[in-house]
């Protein structure tokens, strides 16, 4: 496993909040615009939204954050998932089989766009994760 970060959905006000904590804790912001995406799915969502942003200092990214939603939207308090960075393919497949028992797979593991498998899952205890694999890092 590489890291697990904190990942915040910010209906809509990601660019606002994330530029917000790279002002007070420094670092190096990037901002990834949804109409940017090479996936078609994303370019309608909105000039101003925001599909990934994260925060790095000292070339560890400690936060993360999104103006996109699942299907059952974002309230105070269920915007928060942990981001998980698997070292290897079949480290992301069992992680996944274990975080999910007793829980439910929101997005099942199958490879993005961005060259990376993917799947998010909330837990028996109502946590969500968000598991990513960048296919090759392993090398």
């Amino acid at each position: 496993m590489k890291a697990i970060n904190p990942y915040i959905g910010f209906n809509g006000k990601c660019r606002e909040a994330m530029t917000f904590y790279n002002e007070c804790l420094g670092g190096e912001l990037e901002l990834q615009d949804m109409v940017a995406s090479p996936s078609e799915q994303f370019k309608h969502k909105g000039k101003d939204k925001i599909l990934h942003s994260s925060l790095t200092i000292d070339g560890v990214q400690i936060l993360m954050g999104s103006d996109m939603t699942d299907q059952d939207g974002y309230t105070k308090g269920n915007n928060i998932a942990l981001a998980l960075s698997c070292g290897s393919e079949a480290e992301i497949y069992a992680l996944f089989d274990k975080l999910g028992k007793g829980g439910r797979v929101a997005v099942p593991l199958k490879e993005e766009f961005w060259g990376a498998i993917f799947g998010t899952l909330v837990d028996q205890f109502g946590l969500k994760w968000m598991l990513n694999y960048n296919k090759g890092s392993d090398k």
